[in-house]
C-alpha cells in the first residue's frame, strides 16, 4: 500500500492556527552559527592566503587536486562541442530567449526639467566586472550559469567570472562548462562553496575582485554572499526554491500536482503552498492529493518531495479568490502560478504585490520560466519578493545621476536654499547658496 502523502497544513485558510500560519510564513529560518563560523573562517582564510587557501579547500572539501585554479577556454569549447545535439539545441534555444528578454528591458538614461532652469539625469553604467556562481557539485546548473551571464553581457559588462565547483578529478562539469563557451564569459575557475565566492569578492593571485556576485549555492555560498556584502554588491539572499499556486476550482487537479511535485523535488526544505477557491474547491483539493498521491508512486525524488511537503507543504481552500491572493501576497512566493479562469487572470495579475515572479494559466509551467522562457530564475525567496526582484539587467549596472543649474536658476534657488540650510544649522551650506544671489553678473556664467 502507497504511504498516504503528508502536508504540514492542509484544510480551510480560514482556519489555519496561528502556530501553523506562522510556521509556513517563516521560511529563512535561523541562521547557523556553526555555519557561520566555519564559513567566516573561511573568509579569512582566502583573505590572508589567497590562492594557497583555495586549494587546500579545494581538496579538503571536493577531494581535488588544482594545480591552476582557473579552466582553459580550450576546455569550454571541448565541452559544447561534445554535448548531444539535443542538449545543445535547448541550451542555445534557452540562450537566445534570455538575450532577446533582457535586451528589451535594458535600462536606459533619462533627464528630466523640475523648474525652468534645472536639469537631473540618471544614466546606467555597466559594472566592469562581475561573477557568476554555477553550483555544480553533486547536480550541475547550467541554466543558472547562462541565466547569470547572459543578463550581464546583455547590460554591457566588460568581463564576466564564473566559479564552479571541481569534481574529484579537479574538472569542473563539462555541461557548465559548454553552458560558459555559449554564454560568452570571460574566464571560469574550478572553486566552490564560500570559497570561491570570498575570491570573487576579495580577489587574489588568480582571481580578480569583482563587482557583483550573482547565482544560486548551497548554505555556505548564501552565508558567504551574506558576510561578505560589504564588500561586493550581491543579487538577493537565496534559500531553498518554493511555489504558490492559486487556483480556482476550474483548475485541473493533475496539473496543480504537478507543479508542486516539480518545485518539491528541488530540496527537503523546499515551500510549496496551494491555495483552491470557489464552491467546488473541497472537492479539488482531494482530486490534488489523490494525483500527487500517484505521481509519488513513481517520482524519482519522491522522497524529498514528501519531506519538503510534510515540513513546509500547504494544501489548502479559501472562500474567496480575493483571501487566497490577500494570502499569497503576505507569503511572497518566489514563484506564483495562477491557475485561475482566463477571464479573471489580468485581474488577479493587477492585484499581484509581492512575487519573485508570476506564472499566468495553467499552460504557464513553472518548468517553462525556469529554463526556456527568457525570464530570469534568480529570483527572491524565503518572503523577500515583499522586497527584491528577480534578477535582471538592473543588476548589473549603477547609475550616474548629474544635476545642471543654469545662473538664473541658481540666483532663483539661492534664498530657498538658504533657508532650508540655516534650519540645519549648516552656514557654509546657507552661505554657498547664498552667493549666487549676490554674486555679480559677469560671474554668473553658464554652467
Amino acid at each position: 500500500m502507497t504511504t498516504p502523502v503528508v502536508f504540514r497544513a492542509t484544510g480551510s485558510l480560514q482556519s489555519l492556527d496561528a502556530v501553523t500560519r506562522a510556521v509556513l510564513m517563516s521560511r529563512a529560518g535561523h541562521r547557523d552559527a556553526e555555519l557561520s563560523n566555519r564559513t567566516s573562517a573561511i573568509i579569512h582564510e582566502v583573505r590572508v592566503r589567497g590562492d594557497e587557501a583555495l586549494r587546500e579547500m579545494a581538496l579538503r572539501f571536493d577531494g581535488a587536486s588544482l594545480g591552476s585554479l582557473e579552466v582553459p577556454g580550450e576546455k569550454w569549447t571541448r565541452a559544447l562541442d561534445e554535448l548531444t545535439p539535443a542538449l545543445r539545441q535547448s541550451l542555445e534555444r534557452a540562450a537566445r530567449n534570455i538575450e532577446s528578454v533582457h535586451r528589451a528591458f535594458l535600462p536606459t538614461a533619462f533627464e528630466t526639467s523640475p523648474e525652468p532652469g534645472v536639469t537631473v539625469g540618471r544614466r546606467p553604467d555597466p559594472h566592469a566586472r562581475v561573477g557568476v556562481y554555477a553550483p555544480g557539485g553533486r547536480a550541475a546548473y547550467p541554466s543558472s550559469l547562462v541565466m547569470g551571464a547572459i543578463p550581464a553581457r546583455v547590460a554591457g559588462v566588460t568581463e564576466v567570472i564564473v566559479c564552479s565547483p571541481p569534481t574529484a578529478g579537479g574538472e569542473v562539469s563539462p555541461v557548465v562548462l559548454a553552458a560558459a563557451a555559449l554564454a560568452n564569459v570571460d574566464r571560469v575557475f574550478a572553486l566552490g562553496g564560500a570559497g570561491a565566492i570570498a575570491a570573487m569578492a576579495l580577489g587574489t593571485q588568480s582571481v580578480p575582485r569583482v563587482d557583483r556576485i550573482v547565482g544560486p549555492g548551497n548554505a555556505y555560498v548564501a552565508e558567504a554572499k551574506l558576510q561578505l556584502v560589504g564588500q561586493v554588491a550581491i543579487d538577493s539572499p537565496a534559500g531553498p526554491s518554493e511555489l504558490f499556486v492559486l487556483a480556482d476550482d476550474d483548475a485541473n487537479p493533475e496539473v496543480i500536482a504537478r507543479e508542486m511535485a516539480a518545485q518539491a523535488e528541488h530540496d527537503p526544505d523546499a515551500a510549496v503552498v496551494t491555495v483552491i477557491t470557489g464552491q467546488r474547491s473541497t472537492l479539488l483539493l482531494q482530486q490534488t492529493k489523490a494525483a500527487l498521491q500517484e505521481l509519488l508512486a513513481t517520482a524519482p525524488r519522491a522522497s524529498i518531495i514528501r519531506e519538503s511537503l510534510g515540513a513546509r507543504g500547504a494544501l489548502l481552500t479559501a472562500d474567496t479568490l480575493e483571501l487566497g491572493l490577500q494570502f499569497a501576497n503576505e507569503w511572497a512566493p518566489e514563484h506564483l502560478l495562477l491557475a485561475v479562469r482566463a477571464d479573471s487572470q489580468d485581474v488577479v495579475l493587477s492585484n499581484v504585490r509581492a512575487a519573485g515572479t508570476v506564472f499566468i494559466g495553467e499552460t504557464s509551467s513553472v518548468a517553462f520560466g525556469d529554463y526556456m522562457t527568457g525570464a530570469n530564475h534568480v529570483l527572491p525567496t524565503a518572503g523577500l519578493a515583499r522586497c527584491y526582484s528577480g534578477l535582471s539587467t538592473l543588476d548589473f549596472v549603477r547609475w550616474t545621476s548629474w544635476q545642471r543649474v543654469t545662473p538664473a536658476a541658481a540666483s532663483n534657488l539661492a534664498r530657498d536654499v538658504g533657508v532650508f540650510a540655516d534650519a540645519e544649522g549648516l552656514a557654509a551650506h546657507a552661505a554657498a547658496a547664498r552667493y549666487w544671489s549676490e554674486a555679480p553678473v559677469s560671474q554668473l556664467r553658464a554652467p
